[in-house]
């Protein structure tokens, strides 16, 4: 049998060696996948239900050293599973206890993913955190720059970017098989929870399993409501990122990284909007639109030249393309990617998977390039914790994912911007269009110093206030 060693031969392999050091197979310690205790590294999760849950899985030969959770209910399936790891409700005192912790993993709503990441980095542990990697864009510029300063490897959780797909379609588009590309499309099945809707009203009893002012963290005190929680946060402007925020990461991390996009330097944005009567908008101002369509501008880089990225979300697409037969999908299911050049397209589904030239009659038709590009032989979280023990860089380091998230939060900010509304003078709610919208423009936006510079009002979006006693936890 393949990797099994007989008892015959392990000894007589231990007297060849006489009375040096035998290194002993991994194989023939414990067979395939094997690790030794030396090989373990001691890493700690925050958020175990969920996501993380699978996070936990991915990474269960290793030492899980704790777990930190502020809901017993949705962590219960990991502490019935792990019943030895001891378990936190507040990541600071889990971090103080376990000096032995070198890796925390990250899985927690988006609003809590900086202040964590932070707190862990401070203590000098290499991080691994689920997409978005922040809720707003000062978040990650304050954890890409810690990260590059403190030397700590780092991965965001967009398991595409270690993928086959995207690897792919960066070779055929340097290979120059559909041209220059000029306009790139994105969609997505989501918001597949609730959007635009009114803030929740009621009151309610914290359940006994949550730490509800925990769970917060740093947003902004409101009473318990079970319309927040579990997973409909990411509907909710003070917890998650919405539709963009959710799935973003995943489907645009092809087209930055193959047409090696920077800061844009502008977006402009379309939001579906809600009515509650005759002429009468609804002001959900807490809840992410159900709908949205944004552009995104890049300039030229170098002599690549500048570029559209168009994104969809709520139900809306983008054209189909004419190249597709009537009877073959557009992307996948949950959405996908159109690249546009001067010589052909490029197609793929979400996380860059099953990338094909449009036509598909080209795939057999076509030479496509030999792979020359590096690939990802494990999985992307394990791909991170080998990079920590080899001191390299993975697949989606912050440098890299944080600027991902850059481009991203962007969106949500030119979409939060569209939604800024004053009366008319001498109007009513209830009157025929009473709102003027000053913030449905072409935002123009200067990445390094994290401003748009032609409409003040927007810039409230690139960082938000926190709760008292917070905003010193993102302190490097």
């Amino acid at each position: 049998m393949p990797g099994k060693v007989s008892r015959r031969r392990f000894l007589k392999r231990s007297t060849l060696a006489g009375a040096g050091f035998l290194l002993v197979p991994r194989a023939v310690l414990g067979g395939r996948g094997y690790l030794s205790p030396s090989e373990k590294l001691n890493i700690a999760v925050v958020g175990v239900g969920g996501r993380g849950a699978a996070l936990v899985n991915a990474v269960s030969e290793h030492n899980l050293v704790a777990f930190c959770d502020v809901d017993d209910k949705r962590a219960a399936r990991t502490y019935e599973r792990f019943p030895k790891v001891p378990r936190y409700r507040d990541f600071r005192v889990m971090l103080e206890r376990h000096p032995e912790i070198e890796a925390v993993m990250v899985a927690t709503p988006d609003h809590t993913h900086a202040v964590i990441a932070m707190t862990a980095m401070r203590h000098g542990k290499h991080v691994y955190v689920e997409k978005p990697l922040t809720h707003n864009l000062k978040e990650t510029r304050l954890l890409t720059e810690t990260a590059r300063a403190k030397g700590l490897i780092t991965q965001m959780g967009n398991q595409g970017a270690s993928g086959e797909g995207v690897r792919q379609i960066m070779e055929w588009i340097d290979a120059g098989l559909i041209g220059t590309v000029h306009r790139v499309h994105c969609w997505t099945n989501r918001p597949i929870w609730p959007q635009g809707v009114p803030t929740p009203t009621g009151e309610y009893q914290v359940p006994e399993t949550l730490d509800w002012d925990r769970w917060l963290g740093p947003a902004a005190w409101r009473p318990y409501n079970p319309a927040y929680l579990p997973f409909k946060w990411r509907g909710w402007w003070d917890f998650g990122t919405g539709a963009l925020g959710d799935m973003g990461c995943h489907i645009m991390d092809p087209p930055v990284k193959a047409l090696r996009l920077g800061y844009p330097e502008a977006v402009e944005a379309s939001a579906g909007q809600v009515y509650i009567g005759d002429f009468l908008e609804a002001d959900y101002v807490d809840s992410c639109p159900p709908s949205s369509k944004i552009h995104f501008f890049f300039p030229q880089r170098g002599e690549l030249p500048p570029v559209e990225l168009v994104w969809y979300d709520g139900g809306i697409l983008p054209r189909r393309p004419d190249e597709l037969l009537p009877n073959e999908p557009m992307g996948e299911t949950g959405g996908g990617c159109i690249f546009e050049g001067t010589e052909g397209k490029i197609m793929c589904g979400v996380y860059g998977r099953n990338p094909t030239l449009l036509p598909t009659r080209l795939m057999k038709e076509v030479q496509l390039p030999e792979p020359s590009l590096p690939r990802v032989e494990t999985s992307h979280q394990l791909d991170w914790v080998n990079a920590i023990k080899e001191k390299r860089q993975p697949s989606s380091h912050f440098d890299y994912a944080g600027k991902l998230t850059e481009i991203v939060l962007m969106g949500n900010l030119a979409i939060r911007s569209y939604n800024i509304r004053v009366l008319k003078p001498g109007k009513k709610p209830g009157d025929w269009a009473p709102y003027d919208y000053p913030g449905r423009i072409r935002l123009l936006w200067d990445g390094d110093n994290m401003r748009i510079t032609n409409f003040e009002p927007a810039n409230e979006f690139v960082f938000r206030q926190y709760r008292p006693g917070w905003e010193e936890l993102l302190k490097a």
